[in-house]
Order: C-alpha cells, then structure tokens, then sequence
C-alpha cells in the first residue's frame, strides 16, 4: 500500500512538472516582441512662409503680403545615441516680393542708373508688380528630438545655415489695356547677388514646426543696388 501510495504521489509530482513546463511555453510563445520602429529623419521639408524685406532704404516701399516657399531633401545623421543630430540637404527657394506704387529698373540696357538697380515710381499704375528669385539651396541643421523613436512625434527643434546659389531672378508687372490684363516680364540676374546666405531656426511638434529665416547677405549684389535684408517666417511640414 505504501508503495502504491509512493508510486501515485511520484506520477502527481511529475504530471504537475509538465503541465507547468508546458504553460511556461504557452505563455512565451503568445508572448509577441514590440514592434520596431523606423527612425524618422525628417527627410523631405516643405515650408511656406510669410516674406518681406525688413531692411531697406526709406525710398523703397513694399506690400505687407509677400511669400517665400521651400522645398528640400535633406539627410540626417544622429550623433551616437543623444537626441542631437545633424542633417544637410539640398532644393529649392523661391522668394516673392510686391512693390507699392513702385517699379524695378533692374534691365541691362543704359537705363540702369550708374549700373545700379533702382526703384522708381509707378507711373503705368500696374494692377501688381512683385520681385522674385529663385536660389538652389542647401539647409545646414543642427537638430533636436524629443522622441528618438518615433521623430514624427514629440516636440523638435533645430538651427542652423543655408546656403543658396542663385538660379533666376525677374519682375513681372500686371496691367489693363482696353480692359484686357497685360502681363510684363523682366528676367536678369545681373544686379542680385549671386549667393544667399541665412540663418534659419524650427521648432513645433511631430510633423509641424514654425520656421523662421532671416538672410546675411543683401538682396543685391555690392553698389548694384540698395541694402535690403530679407526675413521670412512661416509652417515647416517634414516627415519620412
């Protein structure tokens, strides 16, 4: 009887073993592992801005509304494992300003002052006239991440140089000749300065950050024109 009562006991201990054994497996096995997130690196950016000249001689008037858009790849390269890193990219500004009541005599003929850009009135009484060039630019960043897993959440925020070199340059003006709009198109780069160069700061949250820019170098080249000092200040949209 006691054998059978050890023997009994034996087979209750080694059942409960393995029915342990195979919960413990169960339960590793529905255990699944986080998912893995992809780091984003803020690769594509477009921003819109308001635009304007903040520095500029008295005898040169401009519209409140004027607008800058941008458009760049950039790379990111994180610093080891802090929430700093540093990106470089590469695309497009474009810079769009209106006159009031005042035209640009920005041509290549003996009409320009001294070789100088001027601004002179508006004697056609254009319906609009804006100034607008265009720069391919390369952002310097220094960056911040709140969120180094998942960079298009949490708070971010970066500063940094922009270097642009400069593509096209023109004037067009917008007037009525018996009732039908007349458009007047002017394209010369001879009196802008060849290279941009601007500060540049963001800071927001996830996908969306403020963007402000304001420029080290002025609109037109040395004594080829009047020290104007560009700034914009507008929404950042970046992601992938």
């Amino acid at each position: 009887m006691r054998i059978f009562l050890a023997i009994m006991a034996t087979l209750c201990f080694s059942t409960s073993v393995m029915y342990a054994q195979d919960n413990n497996e169960k339960l590793t096995s529905d255990v699944t592992a986080p998912p893995i997130i992809k780091t984003a690196r803020d690769f594509l950016m477009l921003q819109f801005a308001y635009n304007n000249w903040i520095q500029k001689p008295d005898s040169v008037h401009t519209k409140t509304f004027g607008y800058a858009f941008n458009s760049y790849f950039c790379y990111d390269f994180p610093i080891k494992k802090t929430k700093l890193s540093f990106a470089a990219g590469l695309g497009v500004h474009v810079s769009v300003v209106y006159l009031n009541q005042q035209a640009l005599i920005d041509t290549d003929t003996v009409s320009a002052l001294n070789t100088q850009a001027r601004f002179i009135a508006d004697t056609n009484h254009f319906k609009r006239y804006k100034f607008v060039t265009t720069y391919l630019s390369a952002p310097f960043e220094l960056r911040y991440y709140s969120n180094i897993q998942n960079r298009n959440k949490g708070f971010k925020a970066a500063a940094g140089l922009e270097i642009g070199t400069l593509l096209g340059a023109h004037t067009k003006a917008l007037t009525s000749i018996d009732g039908t709009n007349v458009k007047f198109k002017t394209d010369t780069k001879r009196y802008v300065s060849p290279w941009d160069f601007a500060a540049i700061a963001r800071i927001g949250w996830g996908n969306f950050t403020l963007y402000g820019s304001y420029n080290l170098t002025n609109v037109f080249k040395d004594n080829a024109g009047p020290p104007i000092t560009p700034m914009s200040i507008g929404l950042s949209l970046s992601g992938l």
